[in-house]
């Protein structure tokens, strides 16, 4: 603002420069909380229950609520596990594979064998934590349309 002599008021200059640096620290932190928000990636792999790193049998669920794969960790072999909250005719489980993939159970033990959730939700990666053989496991509520398949 000009004056009668035509010189500035210099309290109104440190006026407007202290308006503008608060709007300055106001867009910096906004952009700091921003991109610190954004740095927080989330993943889609469920997460992991804590689950003793001996046990033979393990849960593992799927994206479908009411379906779980239960694992031998010892042997590979897998079993559907589907629960309900209604009838129990809802509640079953089966097969998904009664093969074992070790060649000697008695020298194999808990926790050899992990899965690994893909991106695709009817599907999990098998892997063999000792020798890193690895297996397509797929899984439906149709027995019929599950499958186990070697990954060379």
């Amino acid at each position: 603002m000009k004056t009668k002599c035509g010189t500035s008021n210099p309290s109104n200059n440190n006026l407007h420069n202290n308006t503008g640096m608060k709007k300055i620290l106001i867009f910096l932190l906004f952009a700091i909380i921003a991109i610190c928000s954004f740095a927080q990636s989330s993943s889609n792999v469920p997460p992991r229950y804590y689950v003793n790193p001996n046990a033979r049998y393990q849960l593992f669920p799927t994206e479908n609520r009411w379906n779980f794969i239960n694992l031998d960790t010892q042997t590979g072999k897998m079993r559907m596990v589907q629960y309900s909250t209604g009838s129990t005719s809802n509640s079953f489980t089966y097969n998904l594979s009664d093969i074992s993939l070790v060649d000697d159970e008695s020298t194999s033990k808990p926790g050899r064998f992990t899965l690994y959730p893909t991106q695709n939700i009817f599907n999990f990666i098998l892997l063999d934590q000792t020798d890193g053989r690895a297996w397509q496991v797929q899984w439906s509520t149709k027995p019929e349309e599950v499958g186990l398949w070697r990954i060379w």
